[in-house]
């Protein structure tokens, strides 16, 4: 596999002042499909609970920017307990904590910045959703040392980025019912997949250093892996609809989505890291599918 890497110093980040690009790097904001992907379960269950366009507009733009600030400090955790391991790995290798472009203690300066400012956003919420916000910093702290103990650290990923799912429908009910709590076992078992093939990447660099992932543990037999994943995300959230009074046409349009799930099982190719970058970011799509017919459902 030839060397791949996708930190971007091209584009709007080579005209920033040199002294903020390490700090764009280290929060992934070159990379915004992460925080999408935070973002999208949220979108969700605020879609199937809110009860008025102004609490549920309200909410999306809350969530929206929480998204993207609690993804850039979970990307600072992240770095700062895989500092050593990502000079190893091509992709990571010119991560800023990894190259020397930033030390810790200025790591850790963000990351208080990053999630002061969460904080902020997460006391607009009602008190059964700042509990889940609180709650999940154990996710965000803990996630990374998943792949040093278990073959699974996608489904430990899975919990963690999919946590915006109940805490999204508590914000917009106050309350965590069935509904919800299908949501987020749907967001768990779709992270799981997306984020093996996002793995793909790194797969022989993580045999190497000793990492553990869904991709190394699958390997060539991803694909039908897969296709179980993305069958019970499917099933998972047609049951959310139904148990939430959905229409016909939320499953009407929910073919938009299987068919983004499809086309990534069949054009997947575990061999080319571009390929396995590019159908990870068309779950963006599949999110923003997902959300819209939840939408038409409500009607």
């Amino acid at each position: 596999m030839a060397p791949y890497t996708d930190i971007l110093s091209t584009g709007w980040v080579a005209r920033l002042p040199a002294s903020w690009v390490p700090y764009i790097h280290l929060a992934r904001l070159d990379r915004p499909i992460g925080g999408w992907l935070l973002f999208l379960p949220g979108l969700w269950s605020i879609a199937l609970g809110a009860s008025a366009l102004g609490q549920g507009a309200w909410l999306i733009a809350l969530f929206f920017a929480g998204a993207f600030l609690m993804r850039g400090a979970g990307c600072v955790v992240n770095d700062m307990w895989d500092r050593e391991m990502d000079r190893k790995v091509t992709r990571t290798a010119g991560r800023p904590l990894a190259s020397g472009a930033l030390r810790m203690r200025q790591a850790a300066a963000f990351l208080a910045v990053l999630l002061a400012l969460g904080f902020v956003i997460l006391l607009q919420l009602n008190p059964l959703s700042v509990a889940l916000g609180v709650g999940s910093l154990v996710l965000v702290v803990t996630y990374p040392l998943a792949k040093r103990v278990t073959w699974w650290p996608q489904l430990m990923l899975g919990f963690t980025f999919g946590w915006a799912a109940p805490m999204g429908y508590a914000a917009a009910t106050g309350r965590l019912d069935g509904a919800g709590l299908l949501l987020y076992a749907a967001a768990i078992v779709w992270i799981l997949g997306y984020d093996t093939i996002y793995a793909h990447q790194d797969r022989e660099d993580d045999a190497l250093v000793g990492v553990r992932s869904t991709a190394r543990l699958f390997a060539e037999q991803t694909g039908p892996f897969l296709a179980v994943c993305y069958m019970l995300t499917l099933v998972l959230l047609a049951l959310a609809g139904w148990i939430g009074g959905l229409s016909a046409w939320f499953f009407a349009a929910m073919l938009l989505p299987a068919a983004i799930l499809a086309r990534q099982i069949m054009r997947l190719d575990v061999n080319d890291p571009a390929l396995c970058l590019a159908l990870f970011q068309s779950n963006r799509n599949v999110g923003l599918a997902i959300g819209l017919a939840v939408l038409l459902g409500r009607w």
